[in-house]
């Protein structure tokens, strides 16, 4: 069916649908080593018996209080996508609270970042905004999602220094985020330049066929970094931004609470930007390892015991995880999506990426 669906829509034949797919398998098994290899790094030194002890004795309540707070952080990404998109359509932000939602459930239950891509596909098909704008719109988003959380560590660094073996990981991001953050500020100030540049080297280096396409993508994508076109609108994305993720960190907070150890909020900040740099990088759904892995270590190199530490992270993730995949996964029935939508959502993204 889905190759079905290729050939008739692209005229192109069985071996693209394969090339795909073996793609798409190929990331999942490097995502699902990245996991096994953080796991390994962390199980072999916790006494398991311990772990479950300090689960046991953990005082829940204390993690509703930060799902509330985790709730307004939801909504506040909600008004930040209505922002990057208002230039392209005014969309409320009580119909992109959903989508933010569906976005949430599709990283946390489908491999290779789905959420990312289906938010989009399903936007495009309730708003009639194009796929490749709308995840111009997204990127941004996570641009600067990762400048803060490189902020977060750097504000905390004086106060509670970086564990060494994370040292090298943030110095790597931190180059490749403020170089993506201007080339995207570049291009969204001088789109006639950037037209000029791209229109140069199409007509040098792409064919007519592919050109039709690329063009059209083009566009697109310019359309939806857009929103990047001002100083005002920058800083309004960035302030917005550090707004979510100090919401977030609350929540780490609360859920500190449920458990015997106390640390200050800026190692709370410091573990917040940590651990959500690590799953930048491919993993199984829902981050296992990528997320679990930093933020052990990261309480570990402040004092607070292992076993503990991974009773505290692990409830920390599940706390993160299962109310916002519940919540989401009810939207996604209510728009009655299916889970083959997901793969028609990273067909068009996977064939789009070929053509650009």
């Amino acid at each position: 069916m889905l190759f079905c669906r290729i050939s008739v829509l692209f005229d192109e034949p069985s071996v693209e649908w394969i090339d795909l797919r073996l793609k798409r398998s190929i990331q999942l098994l490097i995502g699902l080593a990245i996991s096994a290899f953080f796991i390994y790094l962390v199980l072999p030194s916790l006494h398991l018996p311990d772990v479950v002890e300090s689960l046991r004795t953990a005082n829940y309540w204390w993690i509703l209080p930060g799902v509330g707070v985790y709730m307004v952080g939801l909504w506040v990404r909600a008004w930040r996508w209505h922002f990057t998109l208002r230039h392209l359509k005014p969309v409320p932000v009580r119909q992109l609270f959903p989508l933010v939602c569906i976005g949430y459930f599709g990283n946390n239950v489908y491999p290779l970042r789905a959420g990312e891509v289906i938010r989009s596909y399903v936007l495009k098909r309730s708003q009639d905004i194009s796929i490749t704008s709308s995840l111009a719109t997204v990127i941004i988003e996570r641009v600067f999602d990762g400048l803060v959380m490189l902020l977060f560590v750097f504000l905390a660094l004086p106060f509670a220094p970086i564990p060494q073996q994370f040292r090298n990981l943030v110095i790597v991001l931190t180059v490749l985020m403020l170089a993506a953050t201007a080339i995207f500020v570049w291009m969204a100030a001088k789109p006639q330049l950037m037209s000029s540049v791209y229109g140069w080297v199409a007509a040098r280096f792409l064919p007519a066929p592919i050109r039709t396409r690329t063009d059209d993508l083009y566009a697109r994508f310019m359309a939806g970094l857009a929103s990047l076109g001002s100083g005002r609108a920058v800083l309004m994305i960035f302030g917005t931004s550090i707004i979510i993720w100090l919401l977030e960190t609350v929540k780490y907070w609360f859920v500190m609470h449920a458990f015997d150890f106390t640390v200050g909020f800026i190692v709370l900040m410091l573990m917040n930007g940590l651990v959500n740099l690590a799953t930048t990088l491919p993993s199984a759904p829902g981050y296992i390892g990528t997320f679990d892995t930093p933020g052990i270590e990261t309480l570990v190199a402040f004092g607070v015991e292992r076993n503990l530490a991974a009773s505290y992270t692990f409830t920390l993730h599940a706390a993160l995880w299962l109310p916002v995949t519940a919540l989401g996964a009810y939207y996604f029935w209510r728009e009655q999506l299916r889970w083959d939508d997901f793969d028609k959502a990273r067909q068009q993204m996977d064939l789009a990426e070929e053509y650009q």
